[in-house]
């Protein structure tokens, strides 16, 4: 789950993390009440969408030479300008693709007298299973860059989980951001507070960008980006409670409702699968057949008759789906009861594009003959090469 960058600053305020004023703003007015909030003169109006990227986006309503989501504003007016031109507008950045996200929400925070940018941030480091974390003196750029274009720039320390956050990594953080004196020092007072945010709120990333040397000697983040382990969600209800569905995906939160894991994808074959290693070997064969699968949906390894049925509804909701891959390996997941989901939903949303259906392992026959007795006009594949070859010559003599 993500959450928006001001929610983000007001999570580590929490733990003692330096942060400039701000406040967020759903309307014109809340964002020039908010500026009057501050102490100015110098105000930056921050558009709130989960995409990074902002600074450099361009709004599809506006001309080409309108500035980005992220704006400086040098009084009251001009936040309120920048406001009406910003809220209701659709934002487009590198990260939200051509369709761009539409900007519901703003940050008006204070000016900040800015003497060096830098980045740091932490991740869970599935290699080693450890909390890496990620520093590097060029911040304000992607990082994806700074790793192409200067790799030696970046410095990665990992922190056994055992152990803990140690004054030695601090240290390190602040040899690599080339620090000295109370700088330094209170570089390693802030790396310790973002690991401790970052075990504590069971976070996935979090990622600040840039972090900030002031011209008086202090460390701010300037902006910041949090996600968090989905799983871990049910310990945190005041995160939970963050969560901004209008920035998610409509099919995605229904999947969500049931306990699937569902992303959508760009092309027009939808995939139902139990297993993610499953669910992205089918996406491959569909690809290796000159075809793009239109999701990852994994419908995990016990799921219930209603939840095969809800999973395939949310595939053909998408109106880019034309036609439909399921491929199942029945081990804790019985053949049968995928069966009877997906006669009960083809049957109740009205079948029009190709159906393929491989089934394997338990109960494979009673699946079969389920699907073979259904009157529903569902193709079955014996292995899954079959199936991928079924279902994308399917749809391109449908097309």
């Amino acid at each position: 789950m993500n959450i928006h960058e001001y929610q983000a600053k007001e999570l580590l305020a929490k733990f003692g993390i330096g942060v400039p004023a701000g406040h967020a703003a759903l309307t014109v007015d809340e964002a020039v009440e908010a500026a009057k909030r501050l102490p100015g003169p110098l105000y930056v109006v921050k558009a709130q969408i989960h995409a990074g990227g902002r600074g450099k986006g361009k709004f599809k309503e506006l001309p080409a030479e309108a500035k980005g989501g992220v704006r400086l504003a040098k009084s009251i007016e001009e936040v309120e300008a920048n406001a009406r031109e910003m809220l209701g507008n659709t934002l487009v950045t590198v990260q939200t693709g051509e369709a761009g996200k539409q900007v519901n929400r703003l940050y008006v925070t204070d000016g900040v007298d800015i003497a060096k940018e830098y980045y740091l941030s932490l991740l869970v480091e599935r290699q080693t299973g450890r909390v890496a974390m990620i520093v590097s003196t060029e911040g304000g750029m992607s990082i994806e860059d700074v790793a192409h274009e200067t790799p030696e720039k970046i410095t990665t320390l990992t922190i056994d989980p055992a152990t803990g956050f140690m004054p030695h990594h601090g240290r390190a953080v602040a040899f690599a951001l080339k620090l000295k004196g109370d700088t330094a020092k209170a570089a390693q007072k802030l790396a310790k507070q973002l690991y401790d945010a970052f075990i504590a709120l069971d976070c996935s990333m979090l990622e600040i960008n840039p972090l900030v040397e002031t011209t008086d000697g202090r460390l701010l983040v300037l902006d910041s980006k949090m996600s968090f382990d989905s799983n871990a969600l049910y310990r945190h209800p005041d995160v939970e409670a963050l969560r901004d569905e209008t920035e998610e995906d409509p099919m995605e939160i229904e999947a969500s409702k049931y306990d699937l894991a569902y992303i959508k994808l760009d092309g027009d074959i939808g995939c139902m699968v139990n297993g993610a290693g499953l669910a992205m070997a089918t996406m491959d064969i569909i690809k290796l057949n000159g075809a793009f699968p239109a999701n990852f949906l994994d419908v995990g390894g016990g799921a219930s008759k209603e939840k095969v049925t809800a999973a395939f509804k949310i595939i053909l909701s998408d109106p880019a789906v034309k036609g439909i891959l399921v491929n199942i390996f029945g081990g804790i997941m019985r053949c049968d009861t995928i069966a009877e989901g997906i006669v009960a939903a083809a049957r109740e949303v009205d079948l029009d594009v190709p159906l393929v259906v491989r089934l394997e392992g338990t109960n494979v026959q009673q699946g079969k003959d389920i699907l073979a007795n259904s009157g529903l006009p569902i193709i079955p594949a014996e292995d899954l090469g079959d199936a991928a070859r079924k279902i994308v010559g399917e749809v391109k003599q449908a097309a």
